[in-house]
């Protein structure tokens, strides 16, 4: 699932929004980290475009744009409520499609400059925790960029009044296109009956928010590894689920849900 978050415009990344496209773009032609590990592992992948900002070439990127990215989290809400269910629908339905695809499990995967700091608001919501202590480098801040992100997270759970107790609410909120799309894969799961395997720190948020929504997707979902971001296990925690792989990983496209199959 790919899209991006407004709030990169705060500085919260070492790249811009731009990237997002391009590897989209790569993941989709086969030429990204995720492509290599799924190879030798007979594993389809599918990039799901609900939400990039910037033009995408490759035609084999399944078109299911809702906007040009999220709103930034620190003036306001990241989504629409219809936007937000609509993404959540279209994970859901990408679970049916698969079904009928004759799909037995389903690695949830992302990619978005910027998820980590939703991800990481959402945590913070979720765990009932302070910022500080669930908001970790992402992709590679030095310290000061460490605090801008903190700080920036801060900004956003004071502005959008986050009922903490409505799912819905929290991911509207706080979240992006492709963690409320990931969301439904999970929700999807359970309605369809298949198994879905939880990847990283983004997908673990978007597993809590699913479980948080419908405690039955818990029995569905599957924890591949546990990324070195602070509130990864305890996400993990809240799904009842247990990480099998402790590797350092920080790659997202679902990569670390890959390693899971051959295990």
């Amino acid at each position: 699932m790919c899209a991006d978050h407004g709030v990169v415009a705060r500085g919260v990344t070492q790249c811009g929004s731009d990237v997002t496209a391009v590897c989209c773009d790569a993941i989709a032609e086969g030429r990204s980290n995720i492509n290599a590990v799924c190879r030798e592992n007979n594993i389809a992948v599918y990039a799901v475009d609900v939400g990039i900002k910037y033009s995408t070439r490759s035609k084999n990127i399944i078109n299911k744009k809702i906007a040009r990215g999220s709103c930034d989290i620190s003036l306001g809400a990241a989504m629409t409520r219809p936007q937000m269910e609509k993404a959540l629908i279209t994970g859901m339905d990408m679970v049916m499609q698969l079904k009928k695809e004759n799909t037995h499990i389903i690695i949830s995967g992302e990619m978005g400059i910027g998820n980590t700091t939703s991800a990481s608001a959402i945590s913070s919501v979720l765990l009932d925790m302070p910022p500080e202590q669930v908001t970790g480098r992402g992709a590679g801040l030095d310290s000061r960029g460490l605090e801008r992100k903190i700080a920036v997270i801060k900004e956003a759970l004071s502005i959008n009044c986050v009922n903490k107790h409505d799912p819905f609410d929290i991911l509207a909120k706080l979240g992006g296109l492709e963690i409320a799309a990931m969301t439904g894969l999970f929700l999807g799961g359970a309605v369809y009956h298949i198994p879905v395997i939880i990847d990283g720190f983004i997908s673990s948020a978007a597993a809590a928010l699913a479980c948080r929504i419908q405690p039955l997707c818990c029995g569905y979902m599957l924890a591949s590894h546990c990324s070195r971001e602070p509130a990864a296990e305890k996400l993990l925690e809240l799904c009842g689920a247990e990480p099998v792989i402790y590797a350092g990983l920080r790659l997202g496209e679902g990569t670390g849900g890959a390693l899971l199959i051959p295990l």
